[in-house]
Parts: structure tokens; sequence; C-alpha cells
């Protein structure tokens, strides 16, 4: 097809040699997609004819010199030629009725087919020729016509239609081989979601759903619709550990193979760092990591790390760690799901972090984004990646919730809160879930400073530590300090 991402959708492509019907409302993308089907005919050696029945042959120069397409291979054939040819059979100088008018518009239209040869045919738009019919019926058969005419002939047609019709019209639908329809949603607040959903493939097989895409500068890249369960790689199933002790048992041995993760606690109790931590351990072992990032900015997060002495100018240099900010705003869950595999298949990433899942939710279409977050989880266990997800709760000190609830979605879930003690507030850590293996059940205090992290014993002389004001088990405990194992 010559669109990134659309052969994946078809399971290889478009039959050839038959008809298919590209739907969307003005603006979508539709003449993008249909000048990419030429250009790639164009690049194979196939000859192209873009026939346009409702945009001059200078805007369609326009858009391909906007994406930097060159279209001197590609024949255009224009409504004013046709109409300058009916003129020409004509001498009356009184109104044509509409059927005669459509019949020579068609007649002038298969004479440049005839001419041309095209192995690649664009009509744009149907519109155009729905208004020169009085009937349904007379409608249909034109369309009929239109398909014994290149039924013999060895072209792929790609019919347009902009939908302006006032009611849905089935005859095209019923007709043509396939039927791809291009949709755009806006937001309330950043940029047009643009989806692409494959309505009909006669005896093909294709992914099913909505699809999202962009328009950019080069032209449409759809972004398949991912399937975890699809996707499987052996590797072998063991711990990863972080490189600090006391966490590493407080985690059983670390955090293991193929399995997703939840950091979540209040906003600043060291779940970012902690994620980082995991980061910088697995550059440290040459392994890569990518860290998708939404609340911070990349310059930021490398002021953070150098804080707390982690050397991550040395991994980014070497590529072992890619910082990807992201923007909730401007880029849609395909594309983000995509680069996501795209890392992973092909560039050899071992594990990914999210930070944060709450800036994961509020992209556009929040409302299946879990399904989908579902969907990477099993891509990326599959493939044997440590996914660590942050998730920031709503509340300080005392009762604390989520605004959604993943915890079913992950492996492990690690709990950090603020707790008072000794006119101080303190951060506690504590291993909530771990489905691959055994873990402490016990809650130690957790201290972020110049030279890291570090954890301290379980504070088992404190009781009530997750509620954020603990009392002390015994007087004894009151006067003592509870050790810090870096």
């Amino acid at each position: 097809m010559g669109v990134p991402g659309l052969d994946a959708v078809l399971d290889g492509g478009l039959p050839a040699r038959r008809l298919y019907l590209i739907q969307g409302e003005p603006g979508v993308g539709k003449t993008t997609l249909a000048m990419q089907f030429l250009m790639e005919g164009a690049r194979r050696g196939e000859s192209g004819l873009y026939v346009t029945l409702s945009e001059t042959k200078e805007e369609i120069e326009v858009v391909a010199k906007s994406h930097g397409w060159d279209l001197t291979k590609i024949h255009l054939y224009e409504l004013s030629t046709i109409e300058a040819q009916i003129r020409g059979d004509s001498e009356s100088t009184f109104y044509h009725p509409s059927e005669v008018e459509l019949n020579r518009t068609i007649g002038a239209l298969l004479a440049e087919v005839e001419k041309v040869q095209p192995v690649r045919l664009v009509i744009d738009s149907l519109s155009e020729m729905r208004m020169l019919v009085e009937t349904a019926l007379r409608y249909r058969r034109q369309i009929l016509q239109l398909k014994q005419f290149f039924a013999g002939r060895n072209s792929t047609v790609l019919f347009l239609d902009d939908l302006t019709s006032i009611t849905p019209d089935l005859q095209v639908d019923s007709i043509v081989h396939g039927v791809l329809r291009l949709s755009s949603e806006l937001p309330e607040y950043g940029v047009a979601r643009r989806q692409l959903t494959v309505l009909k493939m006669r005896g093909s097989q294709f992914r099913e759903g909505k699809h999202d895409m962009i328009l950019r500068r080069g032209g449409l890249v759809v972004f398949p619709r991912l399937v975890g369960g699809e996707h499987h790689r052996e590797f072998a199933r063991e711990d990863f550990p972080s490189g600090i002790a006391a966490l590493d048992s407080l985690l059983g041995g670390g955090l293991g193979r193929g399995t997703s993760s939840i950091f979540m606690g209040p906003p600043g109790t060291g779940k970012s760092t902690l994620a980082l931590r995991f980061a910088v351990s697995a550059a440290e072992r040459g392994e890569k990591a990518l860290l998708f990032i939404f609340d911070e900015t990349t310059g930021t997060l490398k002021d953070r790390a150098a804080q707390l002495g982690f050397d991550m100018e040395e991994h980014l240099r070497s590529g072992l760690i890619a910082i990807e900010q992201v923007d909730p705003a401007e880029n849609s869950p395909g594309e983000l799901v995509h680069r996501l595999r795209q890392s992973v298949a092909d560039d050899g990433v071992r594990m990914v972090v999210i930070d944060s899942i709450n800036g994961y939710l509020v992209m556009p279409a929040e409302r299946y984004l879990t399904l989908q977050l579902h969907e990477v989880l099993t891509f990326l266990n599959q493939h044997g990646v440590i996914t660590i997800m942050v998730l920031a709760q709503q509340g300080l000190i005392g009762e604390t919730h989520s605004i959604v609830d993943l915890t079913y979605l992950a492996d492990t879930v690690v709990l950090s809160r603020y707790y008072e003690s000794r006119g101080e507030v303190k951060k506690a850590l504590s291993v909530i879930k771990k489905r691959s293996g055994n873990h402490e059940r016990t809650i130690r205090e957790m201290r972020i400073g110049k030279n890291g992290i570090s954890l301290g014993e379980p504070l088992r002389d404190l009781q009530g530590v997750l509620t954020g004001v603990p009392n002390f088990v015994n007087a004894e405990a009151a006067n003592k300090d509870v050790p810090i194992d870096g």
C-alpha cells in the first residue's frame, strides 16, 4: 500500500485487481493515503492514474509538495479537463440533463483509463459522481458498470468517498471488494486522534478493530492494534536484583524477568527513584532500559539522577538507557505502543519504565486504555521484559486512594508511604504482592539522599505505619533508632 503499518493491518496488503472504497470525512487523510498508494506503485515501476473530480491539479500538487513527493511518474486527470472534453462533444448551449452529463463524464474518464492503462487508479471522489445521478438505482448501476469495466483490466482501483451525503450510502459498500474507514476525533484539548478501521475485505484476513494513525510530513502512518498473545519469545525466568541488598531482600531477590510491577504511593515517596535505580542497575549489567516519562522533563530527570549519585550520562551516551518524554496531548496511545513494541523487538530493550501511569491514563480514549495496557503487558511479559509502572496515589498522610485500580494487572506491587515518627515525616516501603516468588511481608524505612537509596531493618517495633501515624509497641523501642542498611 505504501502506508507504513497498513500492510500489517491488511495481512500483507490489498489483493490486486480489485475495487476498494476509502471512506472518511474531509481532512482525515484520504487523499494522502491515495497518493501514497500511487507513489508506492511508481516505486515498483507500476503506472498510476489519479482522477480528481473534487480538487484541482494544483491542489493535489500542493498536497504532494507538503509531503516532499515528486508526482512526475503519476498521471493526474482533473474535472476541468473532463468538462472541456464534454463541451467539445456538443455544440448545444442549453443545460444538459444529469444523466447525459454523467454518461459523458464517465465516458471521458474511461477513455483516459484506456489511454494510460494504469496498474493503480484512484477516483476522487464519489460524492461528485453521486451529485450527477438522480436516483440510487441509477447510481448503483453506474458503479456496477465501472466494476465490470475494470474486471478485465490489470487495475487496482481506490474510490474515495468523503461521506458528505445526507443519508448513509451502502450502494458502493456492497459492490466493492473492501472498505476502509478513516475517522478523526477531536478531544477537548490536544491534537485530533485519527484512526483507521477495515470494515470489509472479501476473502482476506485482516486485523479487526480501530488502529491509531497519524498524519505528518511524509504521509500517513498506521499503528496496528497490538494483540499481546500473538507474540512469544523464550527467555530464562530469574529475579533481577536492584543492587541494594535490603531492597532485594524485601523483594525476595528482585523483580522477576517477564513480569510487570507497580510502584505505588503518594507523590514524593520515592517511586520514580526506585524505578530509576532498577534502570541504572540494568544498564550496569549491559541490558537496555527504556523510560517513558510523562510527569517530568528529561532535564529534570537527569539532574535528579546526578543528585542521587546515579551515573546516567554514561549510560545515555552508550545507548543502554533511553528516555522518551511523552506529551499526552500530542501523542496517541497507538503511537506510544508502537514505539514501545519497536524498541523491544528491534532494539533489544529488556526493561521498560512507564512514569507515570497517571499520565498514560489521560491520553485520548482513556476509556479503553486499561484494555490496551493489558495487551502491552502481555506482549512485554512474553518477551521477558521487566516492566515497571509508577502510579501516584492521591493523599499524603493517612488515607490514600488511586484514580484507578491496576494492581490486578501487575505481578508485583510495591507500596510506599509517608509516616510520622519523632517529629519527622519518614518514608516506608513494603511489598504487597509478588506472583513470581516469595517476598518479605515486612515494612522497612526508606531514605533517599546523595548516596542513593537505603533501606532500614524491618519496622517491627512500630504498629500502624501504613496509616501514617504509627505507635511504638513498647517503651524500650521508643528510645532507640532504627539502623539503616545501604
